[in-house]
């Protein structure tokens, strides 16, 4: 009986620090930064030049 209880307290113990380091790396993303992607924007015609430097201004 011993070991069980010591084994749903481990499983728990892991469950938590999993749940806490997998909520650490959400806010970390490997994609695109704002800057890239209003310069991609800019160069696709989706923006003009105005708007292009005001969000560079802004990101900076």
């Amino acid at each position: 009986m011993f070991i069980i209880w010591i084994a749903i307290i481990g499983l728990i113990v892991w469950a938590v620090t999993a749940g806490v380091k997998s909520s650490q790396n959400a806010g970390h993303t490997s994609g695109p930064s704002a800057q890239d992607i209003a310069r991609s924007r800019y160069a696709r015609g989706e923006l003009n030049k105005e708007q292009y430097e005001q969000l560079r201004r802004d990101l900076a």
